[in-house]
C-alpha cells in the first residue's frame, strides 16, 4: 500500500482539524506549520504538489529590488527579511546570488542613482548580503564578456538568492515536512464541494487517478487554491474583501549564455523599462519573465512572447549569432495572482506592473475558512505563520511555536552524513568528473532521509 493510498483511506470518513485545499507554496507551507503545530490537517490537490503557479517561477528568492520602483518600502523590507529567514534555515538550497544590472542610454536611472538604491536596498535588507557595487563599463566586460557594453553608462550589482535545485522541489519540502508531522496529504484528489454542516465542514472529494468518491470532514478549511480561490469561494457562497487578477509570465531556457566561472543573474531593462533577468540553471540560462494582463490562469507561450524576449535579449548581449527559436530548449508560463480590492474595476486602466504583489489573508469567522490571496515564494514563512494565527482565531488549537516547522537539518546531522559519504567513497561514483558532487546532491534533495540511500 503507498503513502497516497494510505492518506486518502485516512481521509476517508475522518475528521481533522483543517483541510486545505490546493498544494502549491502557499497551502504546503500551511500544511507544514499548522501539522508542526499539532493541528491534524488534510492536504489536498487535484493536480500535482506545485504543479501550477508555483512550478513556473524564476526560481528566486529576493526582498523585491524592483519593488522599490513602486516606493512599497514596507513590502521590500518583509521580503528582504524573509529571503534572510530562508538563507539562514536552507543554507543548502537557497544560496546567495549576485544581480549585475547593466544600465544603458535608455534606462531610467543613471549608475550612481542605482547605486544609491542599491546601498538602501542592502540597508532595508539589514545588510543580510554582500555589500553591492558600481561597476564601469570596462569591469562589465571583465565580468561579464557577453554583455555588450556599447550602449552601457554602468551597472550595479546588488545581491539576493535563489533556488539551486528548482520551486517545485522547494514546495515538496514543505509537504514532506507536513507529512512527517503527521498531516495527511494527498495529490489527484479534486474537492468536488463542501458544506457547512454545524461546527465543521462535509467536503467531497473525487480520486483523480481511480474515480472514486468519498467524503471528509474539518472543522475549518484553508483556501489555498492559487489562481482559483476565487472559484472556491463562489462556490462556497462566500464574500471577501479582495479577489485575484492574473499577471502571465514566462521563461525561455536557451543553452548557458553567461560565464561558467561563478554565478550572477544578468539584468536589464527592455524597452517598456520592465526589469528582465538571465539566469543561470546549471548547463542552461533561463531568460524572463515577462508580465502580461490575461484573463485565465491557462497560459502557453506564444508567438509574440518569443519573439519579444529574444528581441530584447539579442540587442543586450554580444553574442556570436544572434539567440532564435531554435536556440530555444525548453519554456515555461504561469500566471501571478494578483491581489486586488472588490469593486476596483477590473484595472486595466492601471499600470499593470505598479499592481502589489503582496499577499493577503482573510478569515471568514462564520463559515470557518481561511482564503490566501496571492503570496510569493519568498514570503512562504510569513504566510505559514499568519494562516496558524489566523486558524487559531477560529478556535483550533495549536500547540506553542517552541521549534521551528521548518529548516534544514543540524550542521551536526549534515557533518555525519558528509562523513559517512566521504568513508564510502561516494562522490567516486560520478558519471562525469565536471558533474556536481553526489554528496551534495543527495545532502541538499534529501535531507536525513539522504542516509537511507548509502545504505
Amino acid at each position: 500500500m503507498t503513502l497516497r493510498t494510505t492518506n486518502i483511506a485516512t481521509m476517508r470518513d475522518g475528521l481533522f482539524d483543517v483541510l486545505i485545499v490546493g498544494a502549491g507554496i502557499n497551502g504546503a507551507v500551511s500544511a507544514a506549520a499548522l501539522a508542526g503545530r499539532g493541528a491534524s490537517v488534510a492536504l489536498i490537490d487535484r493536480g500535482d504538489f506545485g504543479g501550477f503557479t508555483s512550478q513556473e517561477s524564476s526560481n528566486l528568492v529576493w526582498g523585491g529590488f524592483k519593488y522599490l520602483e513602486n516606493y512599497e518600502l514596507p513590502l521590500v523590507f518583509g521580503l528582504c527579511r524573509s529571503r534572510n529567514r530562508l538563507m539562514k534555515a536552507y543554507p543548502d538550497n537557497v544560496k546567495e546570488i549576485g544581480f549585475l544590472a547593466a544600465l544603458g542610454t535608455t534606462a531610467p536611472y543613471a549608475p550612481w542613482f542605482a547605486g544609491l538604491g542599491a546601498t538602501a536596498y542592502w540597508a532595508i535588507g539589514q545588510f543580510g548580503t554582500k555589500r553591492p557595487h558600481v561597476y564601469s563599463p570596462d569591469e562589465i566586460e571583465q565580468a561579464e564578456p557577453v554583455i555588450d557594453t556599447s550602449d552601457v553608462r554602468g551597472a550595479i550589482e546588488y545581491f539576493d538568492a535563489y533556488l539551486i535545485d528548482n520551486d517545485s522541489r522547494f514546495v515538496f519540502s514543505f509537504v514532506r515536512s507536513a507529512i512527517e508531522a503527521g498531516a495527511s496529504v494527498a495529490n489527484y484528489v479534486e474537492l468536488l464541494s463542501a458544506e457547512r454542516d454545524g461546527d465543521r465542514w462535509r467536503a467531497r472529494l473525487r480520486d483523480v487517478d481511480s474515480g472514486e468518491e468519498f467524503e471528509t470532514s474539518a472543522r475549518t478549511i484553508v483556501n489555498a487554491a492559487g489562481p482559483f480561490v476565487d472559484d472556491l469561494n463562489q462556490q462556497w457562497g462566500l464574500s471577501t474583501t479582495h479577489r485575484i487578477v492574473y499577471s502571465k509570465g514566462i521563461h525561455l531556457v536557451v543553452p548557458r549564455l553567461t560565464t561558467t566561472k561563478h554565478d550572477r543573474v544578468l539584468a536589464f531593462f527592455d524597452d517598456t523599462q520592465r526589469l528582465f533577468y538571465v539566469i543561470p540553471m546549471g548547463r542552461r540560462s533561463v531568460i524572463g519573465t515577462t508580465d502580461t494582463r490575461v484573463d485565465s490562469p491557462f497560459t502557453a507561450v506564444d508567438d509574440d512572447d518569443r519573439s519579444f524576449l529574444l528581441e530584447q535579449i539579442n540587442a543586450r548581449l554580444d553574442l556570436e549569432q544572434p539567440l532564435t527559436v531554435d536556440d530555444v530548449i525548453a519554456e515555461r508560463s504561469g500566471v501571478r495572482p494578483l491581489v486586488v480590492k472588490r469593486g476596483s474595476g477590473d484595472q486595466r486602466d492601471v499600470d499593470w506592473t505598479s499592481l502589489s504583489r503582496k499577499h493577503e489573508i482573510e478569515r471568514d469567522d462564520e463559515r470557518g475558512v481561511v482564503t490566501v490571496f496571492g503570496g510569493k515564494l519568498t514570503d512562504c514563512l510569513n504566510v505559514g505563520e499568519e494562516v496558524c494565527a489566523e486558524v487559531e482565531e477560529l478556535g483550533v488549537p495549536l500547540e506553542d511555536d517552541v521549534r521551528n516547522w521548518y529548516g534544514e537539518p543540524a550542521r551536526a546531522t549534515r557533518n555525519e552524513f558528509y562523513r559517512q559519504a566521504r568513508l564510502m567513497k561516494l562522490d567516486q561514483l560520478r558519471s562525469k568528473p565536471a558533474t556536481e558532487p553526489l554528496t551534495d546532491r543527495l545532502w541538499r534533495r534529501y535531507g536525513r532521509r539522504a542516509f537511507g540511500l548509502l545504505e
